[in-house]
């Protein structure tokens, strides 16, 4: 009887435990999006001829995940417009000017999530508004969730990836659309994030 009692304690405290753990594991989980393992690169046709690349140096952001209710997920973004870099000063300077993203007037660019949706085990649908040259615009992209792991410094990171199209006369881009330079472009972002 008493070994009985002792079991009996023993799968009653085991239960806590992992109810605890389980608890603890639910919760939205903030991270912190770590610039130096993250990459904004964009692509636009040229001349209805080739693809000119380019990418952002500087930005700032974070993603909160729940994993076991996905609806509350969401993602803040901040990009500063000034560190375009597309591997030519010139057009870097081009770029930043009024004809493009005025840089001077609206140094920021921002996205942020206003909702997300479960496609599947590694796929979500996030859908938020896109803040660039002080025009707001809803955008919708598909992010794939590309791993977990821990860093160097064993930090918990987390992992994603998603590709989308804008099409930056919507956002009053509108220099070489007679056939200079294409209206959509492709960005593609790819994070790591840095559990907080």
């Amino acid at each position: 009887m008493r070994k009985q009692t002792r079991w009996m304690a023993y799968l009653s405290i085991v239960a806590m435990l992992v109810g605890s753990l389980q608890s603890v594991q639910a919760q939205p989980v903030t991270y912190r999006i770590d610039p130096v393992h993250s990459f904004i690169i964009f692509r636009v046709k040229h001349l209805n001829t080739g693809f000119a690349y380019g990418r952002f140096n500087t930005f700032s952001g974070t993603i909160v995940v729940d994993e076991k209710n996905p609806a509350n997920s969401s993602i803040e973004l901040e990009i500063d417009a000034n560190s375009i870099d597309t591997g030519n000063s010139q057009r870097d300077d081009h770029l930043r000017s009024p004809d493009f993203f005025s840089a001077r007037q609206f140094p920021k660019i921002t996205f942020k999530s206003t909702r997300v949706r479960k496609i599947n085990n590694t796929t979500v649908e996030v859908q938020g508004d896109l803040t660039m040259r002080g025009v707001t615009r809803p955008i919708t992209a598909r992010v794939t969730y590309t791993g977990k792991g821990r860093n160097q410094r064993g930090q918990e990171i987390i992992g994603f990836e998603t590709t989308f199209t804008i099409r930056r006369s919507q956002f009053n881009i509108n220099y070489g659309l007679n056939g200079g330079l294409a209206d959509e472009v492709r960005v593609t972002f790819a994070v790591e994030g840095i559990r907080q």
